[in-house]
C-alpha cells in the first residue's frame, strides 16, 4: 500500500464518561463517511485525563471500559476501519492500584492488537498513572504504526526511534496538552512533533485534545521531510482528515542511509554526481 487515508479526532474532553463515550461513537461515524483508514483519538479520551480534567485518584472504571471498548471494537468491523483509542487500563496489583495511561490498537476488523502504555510519566502523571514498559509496533492495512503517547515522544526521542526500528512507517502520537496556561509551550511541542518525523524519515500524527482556554498543541501531521502536511486550529473541535504517500517514509535518517538522506536534504537541488565518490 503506498496511500493511508488517517484521522486525527481533536475532540473535546471531560471527566463525564458517557459524555466522552457519545464524542468517540460520533467522531468514529464522521470518520467513516470520510473513508478514513485509521482514526487516531486523544490521550486518555475514554475517562479523561487525571490532570486537571478527571480526579487523579478515582477509581478505574473497568467495566464501563470494557463495554466501551468492545463498542468501539465492534464500530471499527462495521466500518472496515482501524482505531488507536487514548483511554485507560488497570494496573497490576504491585503498581498500587493506579491504571496505565494507555493507548488501545484496533485494526479494521475489530480484532484488539496490543495496548501501549505510556512509558514516560511527568511529575503530574505520577500522581495517577503507572508506568508501561515497552514499545510495540503495530500493523493496520498492512502499514507498520507506532504508538507513542504525550510525554514519552515530545520529550524522549528515543521512543519514536524504537518505534521506528521495529519497522514503523507512520508514528501516531495521542497527546493531551490543553490543562494549564502554559501557552508559551505552543511552538516548542510543534517544534518537537517535526522533528521526531524529520529525525527519522516518517510520517508523525500528533492528535491533542481540544479543551477552552488552553490548548498548548495543535493536532498535526507531520511528513517524513519534516514539513506540516495537515494541522487543526487551537481550541476548535475538529476532524483532521489527510492521504499520506507511504513512500516518503524511507526511515533514511533512521539508518542514516546517504543516498536516500540526500534525497531528503537536498532534493532536485543537488545532482547524484556531484556526492557520489563518497556512497
Amino acid at each position: 500500500m503506498n496511500n493511508l487515508k488517517i484521522g486525527l479526532a481533536q475532540t473535546r474532553q471531560t471527566a463525564d464518561f458517557d459524555a466522552n463515550a457519545e464524542t468517540i461513537l460520533r467522531f468514529l461515524e464522521q470518520a467513516a463517511d470520510k473513508d478514513v483508514q485509521i482514526l487516531c483519538f486523544p490521550e486518555t479520551q475514554t475517562v479523561g485525563y487525571r490532570v486537571d480534567i478527571a480526579e487523579t485518584d478515582a477509581p478505574c472504571p473497568v467495566d464501563k471500559l470494557n463495554e466501551l471498548h468492545e463498542k468501539v471494537a465492534n464500530r471499527c468491523r462495521e466500518f472496515g476501519m482501524a482505531c488507536i483509542l487514548g483511554t485507560e487500563t488497570p494496573a497490576a496489583p504491585d503498581r498500587s492500584g493506579k491504571p496505565y495511561n494507555s493507548a488501545i490498537v484496533i485494526n479494521e476488523r475489530g480484532e484488539t492488537l496490543g495496548v501501549h502504555h505510556k512509558t514516560k510519566l511527568t511529575p503530574l502523571d505520577a500522581l495517577a498513572y503507572s508506568p508501561g514498559q515497552s514499545i510495540d509496533t503495530y500493523e493496520l492495512f498492512g502499514v507498520p504504526v507506532g504508538v507513542v503517547i504525550c510525554f514519552e515522544a515530545f520529550r524522549f526521542a528515543e521512543t519514536t526511534a524504537e518505534c521506528v526500528r521495529q519497522g514503523a512507517r507512520v508514528v501516531f502520537h495521542p497527546q493531551n496538552n490543553t490543562t494549564r496556561p502554559n501557552d508559551w509551550k505552543i511552538p516548542i511541542h510543534h517544534a518537537m512533533i517535526t522533528t521526531r518525523a524529520a529525525e527519522n524519515t516518517i510520517w508523525f500524527a500528533s492528535c491533542n485534545a481540544c479543551l477552552e482556554p488552553h490548548q498548548n498543541s495543535r493536532s498535526m501531521v507531520v511528513a517524513p521531510d519534516g514539513r506540516v502536511h495537515a494541522q487543526t486550529e487551537l481550541r476548535q473541535e475538529e476532524l483532521l482528515v489527510t492521504d499520506l504517500d507511504l513512500s516518503l517514509a524511507t526511515q533514511a535518517m533512521f539508518h542514516f542511509d546517504m543516498e536516500d538522506c540526500a534525497d531528503v536534504l537536498f532534493a532536485d537541488t543537488v545532482e547524484r554526481d556531484e556526492f557520489s565518490s563518497v556512497l
